[in-house]
């Protein structure tokens, strides 16, 4: 079991690595905190840990480099398969292995919950075996509301702690309400699509205006 969060998507490509880096600005605390992606496909032209390092003006100790890395830009299964190997759940834990009690972590996941690791293992499978809550990101536009709430009936489902959601985009009250709602969740806050996201320009947003009411502090205590 680790200590932090545990980011997913309702989608690929809704800003899960950018929330990620927003957490590290905002939670960090040197020596304590690492950033973690477990599985990462398409590691050649796709790497989440390294955008996270710069986004996040991170040091080279709070990325955890560690993992399984997969060339191709597929679901971890598929690209796992097409490259002669397989992954389980089992060999992802390995790269935690023997990590201190006390460090927190911030790990990013493949995609979203249901997103397949092999036959019978999904990331969701991989959520409950870390034993950590999990915060989605969601896109603000059209259709998020169903795709918000697919991810949080999987997770209840489950029986596995829900953070709370962030939203990425142009702000939508309509749509913010609708998940606040139906889905039973805090929405902590509403991240902006950034022109120029930078270290600099994520970093002062995080520390200034995310989570203001310190709504996921408690999870890095």
């Amino acid at each position: 079991m680790l200590r932090g969060l545990f980011i997913t998507g309702t989608d690929t490509g809704v800003g899960k690595t950018t929330v990620a880096a927003a957490l590290m600005h905002r939670y960090r605390v040197p020596g304590i905190l690492k950033y973690w992606k477990p599985i990462q496909t398409g590691i050649e032209i796709d790497d989440d840990t390294r955008t996270v390092g710069k986004l996040g003006g991170c040091r080279d100790e709070e990325l955890h480099r560690d993992g399984i890395r997969l060339t191709r830009p597929l679901a971890p299964y598929l690209s796992a398969e097409l490259g002669g190997t397989r992954v389980t759940i089992t060999d992802v834990l390995t790269h935690v292995k023997g990590e201190a009690d006390s460090t927190r972590w911030t790990v990013e996941g493949a995609g979203g919950v249901l997103v397949p690791i092999n036959e019978s293992e999904s990331i969701i499978d991989l959520i409950a075996a870390l034993g950590m809550p999990t915060l989605i990101v969601a896109r603000s536009s059209l259709g998020t509301i169903n795709h918000t709430l697919l991810t949080i009936e999987a997770l209840r489902r489950r029986m596995l702690k829900i953070a709370g959601v962030v939203m990425v985009g142009q702000k939508n009250a309509e749509n913010r309400e609708a998940i606040k709602e139906f889905g039973d969740v805090a929405v902590v806050d509403e991240m902006p699509q950034f022109p120029a996201v930078t270290a600099e320009t994520l970093g002062a947003w995080a520390r200034s205006e995310f989570d203001r009411d310190w709504t996921l502090a408690r999870y890095f205590k």
